[in-house]
């Protein structure tokens, strides 16, 4: 019996420190779990979000509206109303839709479909959190918009308009776009006449936005993907630049190569597709010609290889069949290099950046390259956490995803007014944001009589736009960090289409702390 009762007071403290251990256990996961609930670095459902963000995005995604041709739906911008309902009319075709550039009334096919591609990548990362601040749907729509402009330029497998206006006879008017009356011929890309950077860009576009609508539209979905894959069949088959092929077009979006375009491609129809064909197409020679490892680039309009990097790296992050390709982690590697570059501690970080931090490489749409990388660092941070990732290495150095959020959130809050002026440079964000945008529609009154020639003194005219161009993220800063608010100053005071999708995936990102899903399907 005493033997017994040993053995059964010794359960009994076996058992009773099980029990306390386990509470212990509990409350260290209580604290823990709080802790992560608070914490940039705890991935999940998305969380709270944070005001300045939330009104921040809600603000950039009216610029898509404020951008629209056509005839317009549930219009939600004041003075903008129906415009080139007739474009594409001479080939037959609707043009009418899509989105112009940037303050002018051009459609220019190769930036609008970078605009989309970004735009859906945006959408299928950050969907979450941009449904919590209602703003899932409106981009949907603004991306719709463009892609059924995209759909209607593709008449034939190998038959793509690229561009709608004539820019020199455009840029001799100061007119509203609904009062256009210049004529609007258009462009086209063929077997005789390549464009494969056009064509990729435009297939890219497809096949992203073909993830978009999957499961809420699968006959729309089905038909970009569709269009998708003949446009990259072309643009592969016939290949050539169409900044040689049709020299007009250099001279406001000169391509530089057409290389990034087809791997930026590839890597989206595999995402969309999950065919492997498109897998080795990116990861085989292709990549040896074009990918330019070890060499960290510039995302944009006309580079999309550190896109392309980041993109393919998600599949290293979260593929564990793909990630045993050495192609696949050069692809990660660079961008991590990327990623080592613009952080300003990195024993590798870029000095082009202004005094207060700002990415900075061009005096002509100078938000462009910030806003874009911050995009990308905010990406990368998130894949990092999704996959229990902890640290990257910059020359020995390491670097947590919290440091690359960090990144990111320095050049949003540099946009919202944390710069050296104390000024938005998000049109209608804040107290203080340009008056005077280079946009033909906001600075001339809805009701003004005005034809090409007459427009011209709006442009001139000493007082603020009449008009709110909302959502516009303008050019930006000198490298001195000041800023001229002059409708003639376009370097700095225009904004574009494109930067906006960019900007819209940034703050969509930091809206609220998330994990990102580990498949888009």
């Amino acid at each position: 019996m005493g033997e017994k009762s040993r053995k059964g007071g010794w359960c009994g403290w076996i058992i009773a420190l099980i029990v306390v251990a386990a509470a212990a256990g509990a409350i260290v996961a209580l604290v823990r779990k709080k802790h992560n609930d608070s914490s940039p670095d705890a991935p999940g459902n998305p969380g709270a979000p944070q005001k300045k963000y939330a009104d921040a995005l809600k603000t950039a995604m009216q610029f898509f509206d404020v951008q629209k041709s056509g005839q317009l739906v549930n219009n939600k911008i004041s003075w903008r109303g129906d415009s080139a309902l007739k474009d594409g009319s001479q080939a037959k075709l609707d043009l009418s839709k899509g989105m112009y550039d940037a303050g002018d009334h051009m459609k220019f096919n190769f930036p609008m479909a970078y605009t989309a591609t970004v735009l859906s990548w945006a959408i299928l990362e950050y969907g979450d959190q941009m449904k919590v601040v209602s703003q899932l749907e409106p981009a949907q729509d603004s991306l719709k918009w463009i892609t059924d402009y995209l759909i209607n330029s593709h008449p034939k497998d190998n038959v793509l308009y690229i561009q709608v206006g004539d820019p020199v006879a455009d840029h001799k008017c100061w007119d509203r776009p609904e009062d256009m009356t210049e004529a609007r011929p258009l462009i086209q890309i063929n077997t005789t006449v390549s464009g494969t950077e056009v064509a990729a860009e435009t297939a890219a576009a497809m096949a992203a936005a073909s993830l978009v609508f999957k499961s809420s539209d699968s006959s729309y979905s089905s038909d970009l993907l569709k269009h998708a894959k003949q446009l990259f069949t072309f643009a592969d088959k016939y290949r050539g630049s169409y900044s040689e092929n049709i020299p007009e077009v250099a001279t406001y979006y000169n391509s530089t190569g057409y290389g990034d375009e087809l791997l930026w491609a590839a890597s989206w129809l595999y995402h969309a597709t999950g065919d492997q064909t498109y897998f080795d197409y990116a990861t085989g020679k292709n990549a040896d010609s074009f990918g330019n490892f070890g060499n960290p680039t510039w995302f944009s309009w006309d580079n999309k290889l550190a896109g392309t990097q980041v993109l393919l790296s998600r599949v290293s992050f979260f593929n564990s069949k793909a990630s045993n390709s050495d192609t696949l982690q050069e692809y990660r590697k660079t961008a991590e290099a990327v990623m080592c570059g613009l952080l300003p501690k990195s024993p590798t970080a870029t000095s082009s950046r202004t005094d207060s931090g700002l990415i900075w490489i061009s005096e002509w749409n100078a938000l462009q390259h910030p806003v874009a990388s911050a995009f990308l660092a905010v990406l990368y941070s998130d894949y990092m956490l999704t996959s229990r990732t902890a640290k990257i290495t910059c020359n020995g150095n390491a670097y947590t995803p919290s440091d690359l959020r960090k990144f990111a959130i320095s050049q949003a809050d540099y946009v919202l007014g944390n710069n050296p002026s104390k000024m938005s440079y998000l049109v209608g964000y804040g107290d203080k944001y340009p008056q005077y945008v280079h946009h033909r529609g906001a600075s001339i009154p809805k009701d003004a009589d005005t034809n090409c020639k007459e427009g011209w003194k709006y442009l001139d005219s000493t007082e603020p736009n009449p008009n709110v161009a909302t959502g516009a993220l303008v050019g930006g800063p000198f490298l001195n960090e000041t800023y001229i608010d002059s409708r003639n100053n376009s370097m700095q005071t225009e904004p574009t289409t494109y930067n906006s999708a960019a900007l819209v995936g940034l703050l969509s990102g930091l809206v609220t702390t998330s994990s990102v899903v580990q498949s888009f399907t």
